[in-house]
């Protein structure tokens, strides 16, 4: 069975976080760890995640991708910008032990003016200094769509930010994957429409697919190369809709394609929870459609 879900808000706890995806048919979610623009994260409830946990085991849930907040830059110019980033990222994977298994999701930074080599160099800085070998949370760079000063728009990026941790701390190897977004991943120029195999080729080849370990699966308002950054509902993009050069089959290769038909895949479309149900039933039936054909 297809592991689909969307982005839930925290605000009334784990469990509840739980029982709204339930209601939307999901069997993962991804949440914010603290506010998305940021600040302090409440105290835990340990009670509130016990009931969380049940409820993953009792429903078979998939991995959950917890997502760090957009107002973290790892690779800011400016150093108090830096060390809220360190500061924020090392308290939410202390926090995220209590579910143990799941998945941290971040984006990568912009180097504001640096130049992509100190860039990437910062943000290697931050993993080795934020990362620990026996933290069980796996930390996972988002595929971006190269606006502004992004770092981490190409594979060759991710693949230097990857490495360069490893070189630094060996120990941490295993614990570093990519989160491929593909809204992002089209608007930085790789034709997923056309070209779905060779895109995932190409990841191989700089990244290993061994390494890809979650999809946010999302349509583009823009065209293939825009480096926009801006979502669409399923369906209503470049990526799904007929009128634009896509296509329902779009997605029906993405949710379908060996390689990533077992990973866990997030919405994070511009929708309400109608939506989001809508769109978790459709991607199930276009993956249990395309298995059966295949």
């Amino acid at each position: 069975m297809l592991t689909i879900g969307c982005h839930l808000s925290i605000a009334k706890g784990f469990a509840a976080m739980g029982e709204d995806a339930l209601a939307l048919g999901a069997n993962t979610f991804a949440f914010f760890t603290r506010n998305p623009r940021g600040g302090a994260m409440r105290a835990l409830d340990m009670d509130d995640v016990e009931r969380l946990r049940a409820m993953l085991a009792e429903h078979d849930f998939g991995p959950l991708v917890a997502h760090a907040p957009y107002t973290y830059n790892p690779c800011s110019a400016k150093e108090h910008a830096r060390a809220f980033a360190l500061e924020a990222m090392r308290e939410d994977l202390e926090r995220l032990e209590v579910l143990p298994g799941n998945l941290y999701n971040f984006h990568p930074g912009a180097h504001v003016g640096q130049g992509v080599e100190r860039g990437i160099e910062l943000i290697v800085d931050a993993l080795c200094s934020v990362m620990e070998p026996h933290q069980r949370t796996q930390v996972l760079l988002e595929t971006m769509a190269g606006k502004g000063t992004e770092v981490g728009s190409s594979f060759e990026e991710l693949a230097r930010i990857i490495e360069g941790v490893e070189d630094r701390r060996p120990e941490l190897a295993g614990k570093l994957g990519v989160c491929l977004d593909t809204c992002h991943v089209s608007d930085a120029g790789y034709d997923i429409v056309h070209d779905l195999d060779g895109v995932l080729a190409d990841f191989d080849r700089l990244i290993g697919l061994e390494r890809l370990k979650a999809v946010h699966v999302n349509d583009s308002k823009n065209p293939c190369g825009a480096h926009k950054d801006r979502h669409a509902c399923i369906g209503e993009g470049y990526l799904g809709s007929d009128g634009l050069g896509g296509g329902e089959q779009v997605f029906a290769r993405i949710v379908s394609h060996r390689a990533l038909r077992n990973l866990p895949f997030i919405l994070e479309t511009p929708n309400d929870a109608a939506g989001y149900a809508r769109e978790i039933s459709l991607l199930r039936s276009l993956a249990d459609r395309s298995g059966e054909s295949a």
